[in-house]
This record gives C-alpha cells, sequence and structure tokens, in this order.
C-alpha cells in the first residue's frame, strides 16, 4: 500500500565557514573557547562538519555555539556511547564524490585518516581512534558501549569493533556502497542500508551474522526504529519513499510516498511516544512530519539548504537539523513546526547528536 505524504520547499539561510583539523587527537588549545559544564546546561548539542573536519558544540536552550573540536577528515557518522560521556565519530579520508562525479578524476584516499574517532566530553577532545575498515560513514554502538558496527562505504561492508581493545572481530558483506547504521532499542538488531543494492542487511548483534536482507527503495539513506523496537523506517532517497518494516520478520509492511518538488528522503528519526516520525527531505529544504498511526502527513517544516542529519531531544519537544550547503543547523519547535533559531556550523553540517 503507498499513502501520499505532501513536501513544502525548501528555503537557503545563513553560510559560514569553519576551519578543519587532522586525524589525530587534538590538544585542548585547539578548542574555539572552553565548553561549560555540563550541569550549567539543559542539553548539547554536537554536530559534525564534513568540510571542515570539526564538531561544532551548541548550547541547549540559548543556542549559543560554545566551542568547536578538531576531529579530522570528513567527520559524517555521529553517535552518543552509554552514559553520554564519550562520541563515535566516523572520519575518513576518502574524497567526496558527489552523484554524476567521475571518481577516476578524484584524488586517491587517504586511508590513514580513516577511523572511528572518540570523543571525550569532559576533555573536549579525541582521545583515541579506532580502526573500522576504509571509509567508514555511519555507525552504531552497542547499548553496553563494548562494540561499534561502521559501515564501509567503498568496500561493501559492515566491520565490527570491541571498543576496549580495538580489534575488528568481524567484517560482514552488506551489499555495495553501505551507508546507514541504526541499532534497535532493544539492542538485538543493526539495520544497514545498501544505496547501490536498494537493500537492508540485518545483523544480529548477539551472533554478529547478517540473519536478513529485504528490499526498500531505491538509495536508502537511513533508518530509525520505534521507541519499542517492533517497527523501523527506511528513507529511499531516489525512491522518494519511507518504508515500515515489521522487525519481527524484518519485512516491509507500507510504503510511504514523499511528495514534492526536489524531495529526497534522507535522515529519518522517530519521536520518544513512538507516534511521529520526521524525515529531511535533502534538496527539498524541509522535514516532513508524518503520522504513525495514519500514514499520514502532520505537515512539514522549510529549515535550511539540503538537511541531512537531525536529532530529537529527549522530550519529543526540539528537532535540530545539520544544513549542509547552508553551512548552519536549524532548530524546530515540533508543537508549532516552526524553526525557532538558525545556528552557524562550521562547513558541510552533516551529522548531529544530543547529549542531556
Amino acid at each position: 500500500m503507498t499513502r501520499s505524504c505532501c513536501v513544502a520547499l525548501a528555503g537557503a539561510l545563513m553560510w559560514l565557514t569553519a576551519c578543519g583539523g587532522g586525524p589525530e587527537p587534538a590538544d585542548d588549545a585547539a578548542l574555539a573557547e572552553p565548553v561549560p559544564s555540563a550541569t550549567a546546561l539543559p542539553y548539547r548539542v554536537y554536530v559534525t562538519n564534513e568540510g571542515s573536519g570539526d564538531l561544532t558544540v551548541i548550547a541547549g536552550g540559548t543556542h549559543e555555539v560554545l566551542a568547536t573540536i578538531p576531529l579530522g577528515k570528513r567527520p559524517r557518522g555521529i553517535k552518543v556511547g552509554p552514559g553520554g560521556t564519550q562520541l563515535f565519530v566516523a572520519l575518513s579520508g576518502s574524497p567526496p564524490a558527489p552523484p554524476g562525479v567521475d571518481e577516476d578524476s578524484l584524488p586517491p584516499p587517504d586511508r590513514s585518516a580513516d577511523g572511528i574517532g572518540i570523543v571525550d566530553l569532559a576533555d573536549a577532545r579525541v582521545v583515541r581512534v579506532l580502526d573500522a575498515g576504509t571509509d567508514p560513514e555511519q555507525l552504531a554502538v552497542s547499548s553496553d558501549g563494548t562494540r561499534i558496527f561502521a559501515a564501509n562505504e567503498d568496500a561493501g561492508l559492515a566491520t565490527i569493533v570491541e571498543v576496549a581493545s580495538g580489534e575488528i572481530v568481524a567484517e560482514l558483506p552488506v551489499g555495495s556502497e553501505p551507508e546507514g547504521v541504526s541499532l534497535s532499542p532493544d539492542g538485538r538488531f543493526v539495520y544497514v542500508t545498501s544505496e547501490n543494492d536498494s537493500q537492508v542487511s540485518v545483523i544480529d548483534t548477539a551472533a554478529l551474522e547478517v540473519v536478513a536482507v529485504f528490499d526498500v527503495g531505491a538509495r536508502p539513506r537511513a533508518s530509525a526504529f520505534s521507541p519499542d523496537s517492533t517497527r523501523a523506517y527506511v528513507t529511499a532517497e531516489n525512491g522518494g519513499t519511507v518504508s515500515v518494516v515489521d522487525t519481527n520478520t524484518h519485512s516491509v509492511i507500507d510504503t510511504l510516498e514523499l511528495r514534492g518538488e526536489s524531495v529526497r528522503p534522507m535522515g529519518v528519526v522517530v519521536s520518544p511516544d513512538g507516534a511521529r516520525v520526521y524525515v529531511t527531505t535533502g534538496r527539498g529544504g524541509t522535514v516532513a512530519v508524518i503520522d504513525v498511526g495514519t500514514g499520514e502527513p502532520v505537515g512539514s517544516v522549510e529549515v535550511g539548504a539540503r538537511p541531512w542529519g537531525l536529532a530529537l531531544t529527549a522530550d519529543g519537544r526540539y528537532l535540530y537539523t545539520a544544513n549542509g550547503p547552508s553551512n548552519d543547523v536549524s532548530v524546530v519547535d515540533t508543537e508549532t513546526l516552526t524553526v525557532i533559531a538558525t545556528i552557524p556550523a562550521g562547513e558541510r553540517p552533516w551529522g548531529i547528536a544530543i547529549v542531556e
């Protein structure tokens, strides 16, 4: 069954450029300014900037940029570790290759820059870089924080790493150009999207094996689970759809079609109560809001240019989007579906994580 969801057009916002950093752990002196104590803030927002190679730290509530932390080359996927004391960031030495670019014309990859950077939030710096295979793009952290699951875009693999030892314990084929990596809230499964094969591979986190593969729309980008782990939602950029997945059978039970000019479903999050799904639409410049019960649109809101990564506060009240070409972050009040702040970030902001 296919349902249609109307999506509004985009608006371009502000432009700001930030400085990049190398793949090695950064010195404290490299910070733009000290990060205030976490107890002084309701929450903090962390934004990876793919172009400038750094992390923008934003104060929840005041929308103030607190610091810029050097990370390494092409930081993209970002996840919070258990306890909220560390961030895990995917770093890649592969040159950007937008659609339509002749990859033979690109410079060779810098494999020394590949890895998963661990940011210690108390020290506000990268303290360690884990080997997680080549060209990691997105990742998931196990519920107990002991393992990392990383998508290796160039190799068609998911690499599983033990955090304590840094040992690679498994490399699993997950289709061509894997990208989105998400862990179910119950910790049982990791979903990995394959852009080229239009499929999702399901990794059993206990067995460390691919236990299922299922088809979705064209060029799947990301997935997100319902709070009770019974459903997953997979965006398809070229298909213009969101697949609704029964996680008991790992099968698509519904397909929601997003309509609108230049709409390309990208990032996705589910509200804490499981009632809404929020989807960034890339070149569409909006966040689409879907009612889970009906599969119908609640509305949409224009944010910055080509929004990609997004994150919700724990109470579901505020949503943040990373707007790559406009080099900023939009803050959306989910009750009114309005943008209440636009915050400058680094160059090409990509991923967002919130620590409360």
